[in-house]
């Protein structure tokens, strides 16, 4: 009896150790998956003479640094693409997607970077509503035929990463996102220059990563 409820354990232990295998090669693949998504979306290249509309609020327009230092004009220089400025301070997505379609006919772009959202987080407007707005001009970017790449900026709490609307729209419309530069500057007080703006090295580092996420991506395939 002893040796038959030892090989009943012993069947039950290996049933669940291969459950238990299962499970963690099925957690594995689970998050292989959800590392790609907007993360592999790849760009068509830029041409040398591509512009690139830098459209967002006061973290584009570059408040706190004379206009040199702003980070689409450090873009300018690192991607050898001209990079117009359209942020305008204190704005929020209901007030930019008024603007939008003017900036796209106006400048033709072939890539858009939006960087908006963190005024109507710090006004607490609700999730779906700013996720509605960018979506309406990303939607406007894609039907033109311009390329997309959306910037993340954190939710109103401390340490807190880029709201997760941003990942979402990034996946149901296929862009690539950068969600973690904004996020990371907000947090270190020597890149800053005030409670929510950034300082010289600040736009430089947000520059660079949004550089770096761009060439990845593909498109800046000569670089």
């Amino acid at each position: 009896m002893r040796i038959l409820a030892c090989n009943g354990v012993g069947m039950v232990s290996i049933r669940f150790s291969k459950m238990i295998r299962w499970w963690q090669i099925g957690l594995l693949v689970s998050l292989l998956t959800g590392l790609g998504g907007c993360s592999d979306v790849r760009l068509t290249p830029l041409a040398e003479d591509a512009t690139i509309l830098a459209f967002g609020d006061s973290l584009t327009a570059g408040v706190g640094v004379r206009p040199e230092f702003s980070y689409p004009s450090i873009l300018a220089q690192l991607s050898g693409r001209t990079v117009v400025n359209a942020g305008v301070s204190g704005e929020t997505t209901g007030q930019g997607v008024k603007r939008f379609a003017k900036l796209i006919v106006e400048h033709q772009p072939q890539l858009v970077i939006i960087l908006e959202g963190g005024n109507d987080l710090l006004r607490n407007e609700p999730e779906s509503k700013i996720a509605t707005n960018l979506g309406k001009m990303i939607q406007l970017a894609q039907s033109q035929g311009i390329q997309v790449l959306l910037v993340g900026v954190p939710e109103k709490k401390l340490f807190s990463g880029a709201a997760d609307f941003y990942e979402e729209l990034a996946e149901t419309y296929e862009v690539p996102l950068e969600e973690e530069i904004v996020p990371d500057l907000m947090g270190r007080l020597s890149m800053k220059s005030d409670y929510v703006h950034f300082n010289q090295n600040g736009y430089r580092a947000l520059a660079e990563a949004i550089y770096e996420k761009l060439r990845n991506s593909g498109a800046f395939p000569d670089q």
